[in-house]
């Protein structure tokens, strides 16, 4: 049984008002003339707006610009910046299709995935903007002799941050982290993929009506190999979602600068079905776990480890339900899954999954591309009998694909959910919660789900997320999310005495007397 589809309601849905692209387009920094791109839409591959290209000279005045705005915008009180971000979830709220049909159409997802996006960066925007003045307000910290040093942290904004955001979730990775670097003081030069950059627009316009200052920031929109190298250059501070790859290249390009940089990068995330989970609830749960976003998701499960208890139960209805999934393009809720965003994740996908299929994997559901729905729609695909000889088995696909394998026990399942380069998300399924916490705190990632596939720890925003090994550099969300876009400052002051022995008496006393008094000090919990 092939996934059912949900018609369209027709071409005319998946167009935009040209005024309100020509509004969108004009807060790209470019010249007059600058060249053009095309952004289409995946549903059906028609031109959805043209963009100006910015070049190596429009990046370079973004930043003089950017940072001319920065200084000023660092000696206003947190109180004053955070406003914007304030107003921002109502003003989300009263827009919320208009932003929904934008990041539908540029990205081909479903719209209750793009809904997803949505509420995060509502949410994100809104913890920090209540959290911002505490996290940045000057901290007191114990000092060397109690009573006679005074110590206190301060934070500084970057200056002016690079910010990659990647095109499968552009408005959350976009706005989510541009919202704490500008809270924290910053400016950003912000480099959003040109096919999805309309919602990053789209969001830059809102927050500018809200109070924002529209120099602070720019959105420059262009091709890697030509703006990039000037994007680097300038930059304070980079903040990068992406490949592997990608980050690798981002990190040797500014290591000879000593500039801090966060890579949320790569994943090839296992799942855990233990003995004793629940078969129904486990099953609904891999279906989001797997095919949100069409898998395009770093955080998606692509490896799924299923006991053998359970393995003949779990599987038959896991599989039922992704061969009922609804695929389509509407711009409504009605569609389960949408598309992919682009022909080369099309191509990646049916690679994998061809090549996996002509070694001996075995395909329960899925594994065709579906061109009757649109260009770049490929079905929910579940496949057995993956091999380490397969590139699916360890490299990440970023499509709607998910490999399972029979474990013997829980050891099993651990050391084969460890056994890979990247360590970005993982989930365990289980009745037994604390016994999951247990088997959860094994598993090397950065975020581990009990009883969810990624939402329960990406959405929790008071929470670090990011990755282990191959995964990441830095953290986004909870204090380290904010307070990675700032420098931190030691201000010690000593009093009553000097850190050198008092007048007549030597070293040798001294260091007797400063020895005892590290002991008092322990001894009285002083230290």
């Amino acid at each position: 049984m092939a996934p059912r589809t949900v018609p369209a309601e027709g071409a005319a849905e998946h167009t935009l008002a040209p005024t309100l692209i020509e509004r969108l387009t004009s807060h790209v920094t470019a010249a007059d003339d600058a060249p053009t791109a095309t952004v289409s839409t995946p549903f059906t591959g028609a031109t959805l707006a043209t963009v100006p290209l910015s070049g190596p000279d429009d990046v370079r005045a973004a930043f003089e610009r950017a940072r001319r705005a920065q200084r000023a915008w660092a000696r206003l009180p947190v109180a004053d910046r955070v406003r914007p971000f304030l107003r921002l979830p109502d003003a989300l709220v009263r827009r919320r299709d208009e932003i929904l049909d934008i990041i539908q159409l540029e990205t081909g997802k479903a719209r209750r995935h793009a809904l997803e996006e949505f509420l995060d960066v509502a949410m994100c925007a809104l913890y920090y903007a209540r959290r911002a003045p505490r996290l940045l307000r000057p901290q007191r910290r114990k000092g060397m002799l109690p009573g006679l040093t005074r110590v206190q942290e301060l934070r500084h904004p970057k200056g002016v941050v690079a910010l990659i955001a990647p095109w499968n979730y552009p408005f959350a990775l976009g706005a989510g982290d541009i919202a704490p670097a500008l809270m924290a003081g910053n400016a950003v030069i912000h480099k959003p993929d040109t096919q999805t950059c309309l919602s990053s627009l789209w969001i830059r316009d809102l927050l500018v009506s809200l109070g924002l200052p529209r120099e602070l920031w720019q959105v420059v929109v262009g091709d890697p190999a030509e703006i990039g190298d000037p994007l680097l250059d300038g930059a304070d501070y980079v903040s990068f979602t992406g490949s592997t790859r990608g980050g690798r290249a981002i990190a040797e390009k500014v290591a000879p600068r000593l500039v801090g940089y966060s890579l949320e990068l790569g994943g090839k995330n296992p799942m855990i079905v233990l003995a004793d989970a629940d078969v129904e609830r486990t099953a609904r749960g891999a279906v989001r776990a797997c095919f949100t976003n069409a898998g395009q998701l770093c955080i998606s499960i692509e490896r799924m480890y299923v006991h053998q208890d359970v393995y003949d139960r779990f599987v038959p209805r896991f599989v039922e339900l992704v061969k009922g999934m609804r695929l389509g393009a509407g711009l409504d809720f009605a569609a389960d899954m949408g598309s992919l965003t682009y022909p080369r994740q099309l191509e990646a996908v049916t690679r994998h999954v061809d090549q996996a299929v002509g070694k001996g994997a075995t395909v329960l559901a899925g594994g065709r591309a579906r061109p009757d729905l649109g260009p770049l729609f490929y079905e929910p695909t579940v496949l057995t009998d993956v091999t380490a000889d397969m590139d699916l088995c360890a490299d990440e696909t970023f499509g709607p694909v998910v490999a399972i394998y029979k474990v013997a026990d829980e050891d099993e399942a651990v050391a084969r959910a460890n056994d890979t380069a990247y360590g970005l998300n993982a989930s365990v399924w289980t009745r037994n919660v604390a016994h999951g916490r247990r088997v959860a705190a094994r598993i090397e990632a950065g975020t581990v789900n009990v009883n969810d596939g990624f939402g329960a720890a990406y959405a929790s925003h008071d929470a670090p997320m990011g990755g282990f090994k191959q995964s990441g550099v830095g953290r986004r969300h909870g204090a380290e999310g904010l307070l990675k876009f700032t420098e931190a400052q030691t201000i010690a002051s000593q009093h009553l005495m000097d850190l050198e022995p008092p007048g007549g008496v030597g070293y040798e006393r001294f260091a007797d007397l400063m020895s005892t008094g590290v002991t008092l000090m322990k001894r009285l919990r002083i230290r």
